[in-house]
């Protein structure tokens, strides 16, 4: 039976003071499980880690929810695990079924934000005002106060980033959880090191152009592939994927398909709502096929 400062057990006896009231005071994350839901035993053991490691700023209270049919009904449980949030006195927000903990993580910084995001977030205005130094000193600031802010780290990364400084973008991402390094946006990050590692040693743009109309084979194909990463960093994003869906045609198989795996990380760093990934995902398929 879960009874701390940070996770309870609940029944309909105690619901009203527990959740509803203590709803005006804090975020209050209701979990309706049962001892045979598999899913539940996944889900569970994170959300009680949560709530440990963020040392009250929610609370957890746990519903079974076989032996309180009455809440599953009232709130309207049609499946489990199921979580929803209270805020004074009444739901709030709500999911169904397992999250992994990258995903919870971002579901509970929704309602409750890490300790000195408001650090993170001046630094973010701060980087759109053109404020780059400030907004560095903001995430650093942030990170002072809770380590574990992914979210800031990786805003601290990109500007190291920008600054060349790519041996400290890495230790950055090594700091971060496990389960954020999978996010997209550090995959992204990682496709940026990548090109940007790749640019430093490329030669300069005219010398590029002149190794494409004089060479073929595998020398043209890497003057292809770094015109292209060249492309990409000056802006001219639809140019950079036309040139590597040309590099496909011609050379296919050049280290290991390097044009196709470089277009997808592209794909990754433009974002799935970028207007020109959808158009180039396409004829990246029929290129293929």
């Amino acid at each position: 039976m879960a009874s701390n400062a940070f996770v309870i057990d609940v029944n309909l006896a105690n619901f009203p003071d527990s959740v509803l009231a203590e709803s005006g005071r804090r975020p209050v994350v209701v979990d309706f499980w049962a001892p045979w839901c598999g899913p539940c035993k996944t889900l569970g053991p994170i959300l009680e880690k949560l709530a440990e490691e963020m040392r009250g700023a929610f609370l957890l209270a746990k519903v079974n929810s076989d032996e309180n049919p009455e809440l599953s009904r009232q709130y309207q449980v049609r499946g489990i695990p199921a979580v929803k949030v209270f805020r004074d006195g009444r739901p709030v927000d709500e999911f169904t079924g397992a999250l992994p903990e990258s995903a919870l993580r971002q579901f509970l910084s929704k309602i409750v934000p890490p300790a000195g995001d408001e650090f993170r977030r001046q630094g973010v205005d701060a980087i759109k005002d053109g404020r780059t130094e400030e907004a560095q000193a903001l995430f650093h600031r942030a990170l002072e106060i809770n380590p574990r802010n992914d979210l800031a780290r990786l805003e601290l990364a990109r500007m190291l980033l920008q600054a060349g400084q790519t041996e400290s973008v890495q230790e950055q991402i090594s700091a971060m959880s496990p389960t954020f390094q999978l996010e997209d946006s550090v995959e992204s990050l990682r496709a940026l090191m990548e090109f940007s590692q790749e640019i430093r040693n490329a030669p300069d743009m005219a010398e590029l152009e002149r190794k494409l109309a004089t060479t073929t084979g595998d020398p043209q194909a890497q003057a292809m592939y770094q015109h292209a990463l060249q492309l990409l960093t000056r802006g001219e994003e639809g140019k950079a994927m036309e040139e590597l869906l040309e590099m496909v045609r011609r050379h296919r198989h050049y280290q290991n398909d390097l044009a196709r795996k470089t277009l997808l990380k592209i794909f990754l760093v433009l974002g799935k709502d970028h207007p020109l990934v959808d158009t180039y995902r396409t004829q990246l398929a029929r290129a293929l096929y």
